[in-house]
């Protein structure tokens, strides 16, 4: 009885209790889950876990979109699924729309204006490294331009310890950063028209996604790109936001292959079982239906024939057989 007691208290207050067990728990079991091989006892309390997460996920979904943000932080990269779980949530008062509607409007919904309740700290790791004063003095002034070109840099964990290898990047303020950008660009684009429908091109949070994508190394990038695709939920002005930050900087790429790293993030959220959250779904419908991007041109849809398939079935899942066979045979030369 202990969880639905914190989760019915009045006023939402246990919700800060049951998110400090839960991130115990995947702080628990993360060196784990890192790992391929699970001992039996480690799979049994995943699966406990599972369970868990989708009783959560269908009694109390305001519980996991408002806190998954600092979920996101402790689940590790490779647990894909278990990421959608929180992703996918959206608060019960909503109806999502159908995104394999033809010629959905995205920018039109009522929803798209409206911020996400967020109740994790997304600043707290920006803190502790000291860069949440620089961050937001460059995003203001674009200066010092010595603060951009170090970013890269100051990414990365200060040490590395050599008997328990992970990553040479500061995950957590990678997260921290791109949240932290995204909201700042938001109000930007407000104070200036009123609202946040106005082109996110030419602007200081965009010059910071785009010179990090063309100046971090493929670990760095993947995590950058995650950082931005663990936005991509519920109709709301961030999912809005980084939908469009991940189809320019897939527009706007320097070489094919950072292309295929944005492709392969979308994509390898989507290839697991549902549920799959609904910024994901748009987004990748946008980018493989919108001639602009010329998804199907790209050597990396038919290298081979195994992924060539995986496009297909997934383009199939997103726009049914007809729309798919009209790209193909505009992408064939």
């Amino acid at each position: 009885m202990l969880m639905p007691n914190l989760l019915l208290a009045k006023s939402h207050k246990g919700w800060i209790l049951m998110h400090r067990l839960l991130v115990d728990l995947f702080v628990f079991l993360e060196p784990y889950l890192r790992q391929v091989q699970l001992s039996d006892a480690v799979r049994l309390l995943y699966k406990g876990t599972l369970r868990v997460l989708l009783v959560l996920l269908h009694d109390f979904p305001e519980f996991l979109s408002d806190y998954h943000f600092s979920f996101c932080d402790v689940i590790p990269s490779s647990c894909i699924q278990l990421r959608n779980l929180f992703l996918s949530a959206f608060p019960r008062s909503m109806r999502l729309p159908d995104p394999f509607t033809p010629n959905l409007k995205v920018d039109l919904l009522p929803e798209i204006s409206q911020p996400p309740r967020i109740l994790s700290n997304c600043v707290v790791a920006l803190q502790a490294c000291g860069l949440r004063d620089p961050l937001d003095e460059y995003l203001q002034t674009r200066h010092p331009i010595s603060f951009l070109l170090d970013l890269p840099r100051k990414l990365q964990v200060a040490s590395i310890n050599h008997n328990h290898p992970t990553t040479l990047y500061n995950v957590p303020l990678v997260n921290s950063l791109v949240v932290h950008v995204g909201t700042t660009a938001i109000a930007q684009l407000h104070a200036k028209s009123g609202n946040a429908q106005q082109p996110i091109t030419h602007s200081t949070p965009m010059d910071v996604f785009q010179h990090l994508m063309n100046n971090l190394d493929s670990e760095g990038r993947y995590f950058l790109l995650n950082a931005i695709a663990n936005q991509l939920r519920y109709p709301n002005n961030h999912t809005h936001y980084f939908s469009c930050v991940l189809l320019y900087l897939f527009a706007e790429a320097t070489s094919e292959y950072i292309q295929e790293q944005v492709t392969r993030v979308l994509l390898e959220r989507l290839i697991v079982h549902r549920p799959h959250p609904w910024g994901l779904l748009i987004t990748f419908i946008e980018l493989i239906k919108n001639p602009r991007y010329s998804f199907w041109s790209h050597s990396f849809t038919h290298c081979a024939t195994e992924i060539e398939r995986v496009f297909e079935s997934v383009a199939r899942s997103c726009m049914g057989p007809s729309h798919l066979s009209n790209l193909s045979s505009d992408a064939t030369p």
